[in-house]
């Protein structure tokens, strides 16, 4: 993506920045995460139109990022901000990386306990598709607002999820 992609607003149209500095620009989120939103609303639910739109919103996200070979490797509703107009913004890049041409390349455990891949806490090579697991634990999350198996402990979530 270039400067002119991300739609900046300046006094005479340009960037005005020097060649060679280079900075991070972040939209802000005034949403907040969407984690937050969830548990505001646990008690009533959300509209089903409204729980649509936001899986939508991340399923278009995950798409954009793994058609170019991004794997995020942390999806999680906490790692996922609201705009304005509530439209899901995929946020915390800090694990995430190219998809390996060798899945053997990509091992190890690398996310947060209770949206982990099997293949993820096997320590099994994984590659795009751990993310598509996380997306279906969001899911869940997002119509139910709870995570699944409330009451059971991310360990032991976990372990079923090894064994099964």
């Amino acid at each position: 993506m270039g400067s002119s992609d991300l739609n900046i607003q300046t006094e005479n149209g340009q960037i005005g920045m020097p060649s060679n500095m280079c900075c991070v620009v972040v939209e802000y989120c005034p949403g907040g995460a969407l984690k937050s939103y969830l548990i505001k609303n646990r008690r009533r639910k959300l509209a089903f139109k409204v729980v649509v739109q936001l899986a939508l919103d991340l399923a278009r996200g995950l798409s954009y990022l793994h058609s170019k070979k991004i794997v995020h490797r942390d999806v999680k509703t906490e790692n996922m901000l609201l705009d304005k107009t509530r439209t899901v913004k995929i946020a915390d890049f800090g694990v995430a990386r190219l998809e390996a041409s060798n899945p053997n390349d990509m091992t190890g455990e690398t996310g947060t306990l209770g949206y982990m891949a099997p293949e993820v806490l096997n320590g099994n090579p994984y590659n795009r598709k751990c993310d598509v697991y996380s997306f279906g634990i969001c899911l869940w999350e997002i119509y139910c607002c709870d995570m699944p198996y409330p009451d059971l402990s991310f360990s032991e979530v976990t372990s079923a999820v090894v064994r099964q």
